[in-house]
């Protein structure tokens, strides 16, 4: 793992494109990383041409996704030879958790993997990127539920939105990778939720 020398950078204007895949817990934590990244500086684009960093936020359930995000990493990685700034690319989530250092070291196709519980550690991770470095921070909480972190709700219909009230899985089914991708099992204090369904409601979304 690249320790991370400044945990503060600033974004300093830069865009952030963010695209999800897999199940409602992604959806969610892209919003979560959006919040802690717009808290640096940095501002979302739905124009993945117009970015500064680029995040895949993955599944590691479906094989199919996973053939779709190793497609779509490939795709950056040719556009990226046409750019002149500086572009970074990362995976998010189940899928960098589960394969961790291979998509830096064997395939390449990456300069960012950061695991669903090191989302806070984004900043840092980023800043040792543009520096040159291979980042990387896959280490599971039993902790962390990012209840303090407001999510910024990225393209809301203003009908739904997700709340997420806990982490993870206890549940050790031989078939299922979540105990692994997303540690064990912990919830939010309930406090926490009530007060983020509370500013939905003021915010007109979820109505």
């Amino acid at each position: 793992m690249v320790e991370s020398k400044n945990p503060s950078a600033d974004g300093g204007g830069k865009k952030l494109f963010l695209e999800s895949y897999g199940c409602q817990m992604n959806f969610s934590d892209s919003e979560i990383v959006a919040s802690i990244l717009m808290d640096k500086g940095f501002s979302t684009t739905q124009n993945f041409e117009e970015a500064d960093v680029i995040f895949l936020n993955t599944c590691a359930i479906r094989e199919n996704a996973e053939l779709r995000v190793r497609n779509r990493l490939k795709r950056f990685l040719k556009k990226r030879k046409n750019i002149i700034r500086n572009l970074l690319v990362g995976v998010l989530g189940c899928m960098a958790e589960r394969l961790k250092s291979q998509f830096l070291e064997q395939e390449k196709l990456v300069d960012i993997v950061v695991g669903p519980d090191a989302y806070r550690d984004l900043p840092g991770l980023i800043a040792e990127a543009e520096d040159g470095h291979k980042a990387i921070n896959v280490i599971l909480s039993k902790e962390e539920t990012y209840a303090d972190v407001t999510p910024v709700r990225l393209g809301t219909n203003g009908v739904n939105a997700y709340i997420s009230i806990m982490r993870g899985c206890d549940n050790m089914c031989s078939f299922c990778v979540v105990p692994f991708t997303r540690g064990r099992e912990r919830s939010r204090e309930p406090e926490s939720i009530v007060a983020e369904a509370k500013d939905l409601l003021k915010e007109d979304i979820g109505k």
